[in-house]
């Protein structure tokens, strides 16, 4: 493996205890303006700096993220169809290398769908991505994708995981399922599993525990970051595992003392402002009226 390729997986993966934490903010290729991601320069601003790595669009990339950050970017290379289309399995390379060399991109994206009606298309696709890709020393992660008829279990996961592999990606990204040590047993590059669907934080806290308990590098999460009402707090309490090795229990902790630090600051000036600014104007008969008329203080 040539030195640049190296070099730019271990931006992804740290080496200093083989874990990653990748933001995916890429989900408007083909969902367009996502909840709660409509705005992405606003989202990804204060979560950028607790992640290894950003997983993103070249629009997004140029539009909405820093120059200035050393944050390194996983760019998304694929796709073609969208979630109103007749089938999200026929994507295409959508991004030149020349492209992604410019966007300074430290590994590129793209997803297979192995057993869709366009398996073919996508399977090639990344044999081409990963030819083109090490001629520069760049990295490509494949994304295990999944539709409506196709399973998350053991033997498809497996499957597609091992395909990718074979087909030359350095990383793979994919589900957590049961039995998902036999999945990465089978998988000879690291895997990285997706955040998928918004869920409870805490059961979000326990998919990123069982993933690196299951051999995974680490996670790829968006939606259970970014949908939840406490972003910053939720991309910490997820770091707290994957690099600080953090059970599902003291890394909700985290979450919830976080997440109470913060309001509790909030109400407690603006209450302390409301009441000095009561104080001097403050007659008997409105003092008897100041528990019906004061603001109530209770977080949304």
């Amino acid at each position: 493996m040539d030195w640049g390729l190296q070099n730019r997986l271990s931006n992804i993966i740290k080496p200093q205890d083989n874990r990653a934490l990748m933001l995916a903010v890429d989900h408007g290729y083909f969902l367009g303006p996502t909840e709660k991601l409509e705005n992405p320069k606003k989202v990804i601003a204060p979560l950028l700096k607790y992640c290894d790595s950003l997983m993103v669009t070249r629009g997004i990339q140029r539009t909405s993220v820093p120059a200035t950050t050393n944050t390194p970017m996983v760019l998304r290379v694929s796709g073609g169809s969208s979630i109103i289309g007749e089938d999200l399995s026929q994507e295409d390379i959508t991004v030149s290398i020349q492209d992604a060399i410019r966007l300074n991109a430290s590994a590129l994206a793209m997803s297979i769908f192995v057993g869709s009606k366009y398996e073919y298309q996508t399977v090639v696709n990344l044999g081409k991505l990963v030819s083109e890709a090490e001629q520069y020393g760049i990295p490509v992660l494949a994304v295990t994708a999944v539709g409506k008829e196709l399973g998350k279990d053991e033997r498809y996961l497996s499957l597609a995981c091992r395909i990718a592999a074979e087909q030359g990606a350095h990383i793979v990204k994919t589900y957590y399922c049961e039995n998902f040590e036999k999945v990465v047993q089978s998988c000879p590059v690291p895997i990285i599993v997706a955040g998928g669907k918004k869920i409870p934080e805490r059961d979000a806290l326990q998919l990123t525990y069982n993933s690196i308990k299951g051999g995974a590098v680490g996670v790829d999460m968006g939606r259970n970051i970014w949908q939840s009402e406490h972003p910053v707090e939720m991309i910490k309490a997820v770091r707290s595992i994957v690099h600080g090795n953090a059970n599902v229990d003291s890394a909700y902790d985290l979450y919830k003392k976080l997440v109470s630090e913060g309001p509790k600051k909030k109400n407690k000036s603006k209450k302390s402002t409301q009441s000095e600014s009561k104080k001097p104007t403050q007659s008997k008969s409105n003092k008897a009226k100041t528990p019906e008329t004061k603001p109530n203080p209770t977080k949304k």
